[in-house]
């Protein structure tokens, strides 16, 4: 068989990662024990928290050891099988890392048709990010028509969802981009109600023209200047929703200027991590795939070609240079 390629950590980043914290090894295709299952990944999620497990600090996870696999999202097809829960062909989502291929007893696995919903949108708008967006607004900022809703990063794999969901609850939906041409599409494609350009220079003016009524419920993706910015338009009672704070990922400090906000105001913020809920996991994934299937639900893609592209499209990710759901095209 093929020979496995397997992407490593090999150092800890100072600060911005770089393509020398990573190495690209070959190893033998693992052979299947009793009860195994062996899939050919056909796509690897590349996501902002794999920065955090980069650090060796305390966080809600163990940190990504040294000289091990990068770990992450994946989908592919089952090659071998000697597990009766699994058949060769069979479509499945996993989280072998950044590899092409991948082994376990079926622990983890999820089968999926990609009949009507391609293959690297389990990885996105109907997977983890997907259900990320779904669990944040339901769960937390519990939206109700006629509020206003802003999402950092609104046109990132889980912003462009979350604010899409809102919509259909009625909601008037704000997203925060960085650049013309992605604020453009978080309106015109997701269907967003506006989009702050928070590259334009006007970051608290083009909020507030945007929020005239201030704003009910955030989904922060960011942290930063954009957290400050909402912090100062939040309304009484108002929700916040914490998903991640990408802009201090790399070691940049968080201002909080604006923090009294929250007694004044008496906000509710409250972060999570999805894969602390997978109670909800097949609702969500139900109403994801079905909106996906229908056209409902609008989603973009940045496909990297070929597992050599890892380190490079996942820096690239960090910087804001994808757009949608980055994604590692493998086969």
């Amino acid at each position: 068989m093929q020979t496995n390629k397997q992407w490593l950590l090999v150092s800890r980043p100072k600060g911005e990662p770089g393509v020398e914290n990573f190495r690209l090894v070959e190893t033998p295709v693992p052979e299947v024990g009793h009860g195994e299952v062996l899939v050919r990944n056909h796509y690897m999620s590349l996501d902002p928290y794999m920065r955090g497990r980069m650090d060796d600090r305390k966080t809600y996870t163990v940190p990504q050891a040294l000289d091990q696999v990068m770990q992450g999202g994946t989908v592919g097809e089952v090659v071998a099988s000697k597990n009766p829960g699994f058949s060769v062909g069979e479509k499945v989502v996993g989280a072998f890392g950044w590899q092409l291929f991948g082994k376990n007893d079926g622990t983890g696995l999820r089968k999926v048709d990609d009949a009507k919903v391609p293959l690297s949108v389990y990885l996105g708008a109907v997977g983890m990010p997907g259900v990320t967006a779904w669990y944040g607004l339901n769960g937390i900022i519990e939206p109700k028509a006629g509020e206003t809703v802003v999402v950092s990063a609104a046109s990132g794999a889980v912003g462009a969802v979350v604010g899409q969901l809102a919509k259909f609850k009625g909601c008037r939906v704000v997203g925060v981009a960085g650049g013309a041409q992605k604020c453009t599409a978080v309106v015109q494609e997701f269907g967003f109600d506006a989009c702050v350009d928070y590259k334009a220079g006007n970051l608290e003016g083009d909020l507030a023209r945007a929020t005239p009524n201030g704003i009910d419920g955030n989904f922060e993706n960011v942290g930063g200047p954009v957290l400050d910015a909402v912090l100062g338009r939040m309304n009484a009672f108002g929700r916040i929703a914490v998903c991640g704070l990408i802009a201090s990922y790399s070691g940049a400090p968080i201002p909080v200027n604006r923090f009294r906000s929250v007694l004044d105001n008496r906000l509710k913020i409250q972060g999570f991590i999805v894969s602390e809920h997978f109670d909800v996991w097949p609702a969500a994934l139900e109403e994801l795939a079905t909106l996906v299937a229908s056209g409902k639900m609008k989603y973009r893609e940045t496909i990297a070609q070929g597992i050599e592209m890892a380190p490079e499209a996942f820096i690239g990710l960090l910087k804001g240079r994808n757009f949608g759901k980055q994604v590692v095209k493998l086969i």
